[in-house]
């Protein structure tokens, strides 16, 4: 039997990185490089009953969580940017869960997300790969949380958050034999 932790983090909760080196940082912009990819070869072969389904008791089902990745990266695009052109910003946070439970997220077409997160994607990388060491260590202030955080760290979180993510769905998949 699989344990509910397994089920919610199946490639392991996020771990900051204490001092990444340009080899982690290369590392990480390939895995954010590749995930639309990666996503769409999951996703675009399920059906409308299988997006519907939960990858967890009471969790998100995989519609939601193929539109949350973009949503989500979206807002991780522009703290990049706030970071990069302003010092020490305090960016906006949101409200994810209440996201999920929008009209959007129930009834959209996959496949809308797919493109999204791949458009995105093709502008955050080039952006990304641009970062001199000193881009790296700038900062913003996120409010849930109160303290910086740096962009090399928050380009290992975005990695992850990918990761996770598509674990959900090929978790999912796995274990509906689909």
């Amino acid at each position: 039997m699989i344990r509910l932790e397994q089920l919610r983090y199946p490639k392991g909760r996020f771990q900051r990185p204490l001092s990444p080196g340009q080899q982690h940082i290369d590392q990480w912009i390939s895995q954010i490089e590749t995930l639309p990819s990666r996503f769409r070869q999951i996703a675009e072969p399920l059906n409308e009953e299988q997006l519907d389904t939960p990858y967890r008791p009471d969790g998100w089902t995989l519609r939601q969580v193929i539109h949350h990745v973009p949503d989500s990266h979206m807002n991780g695009y522009i703290r990049f940017k706030w970071a990069l052109t302003e010092d020490k910003p305090t960016i906006k946070a949101y409200n994810e869960v209440a996201w999920a439970g929008l009209s959007d997220y129930h009834s959209l077409p996959a496949k809308a997300s797919l493109q999204l997160l791949e458009a995105l994607h093709a502008r955050w990388v080039p952006l990304l790969r641009g970062l001199t060491a000193a881009d790296l260590k700038r900062t913003f202030i996120h409010p849930e949380y109160g303290k910086e955080v740096s962009l090399d760290a928050n380009i290992a979180l975005y990695a992850w958050h990918g990761d996770h993510h598509l674990g959900h769905l090929e978790q999912t998949v796995k274990l509906k034999g689909w």
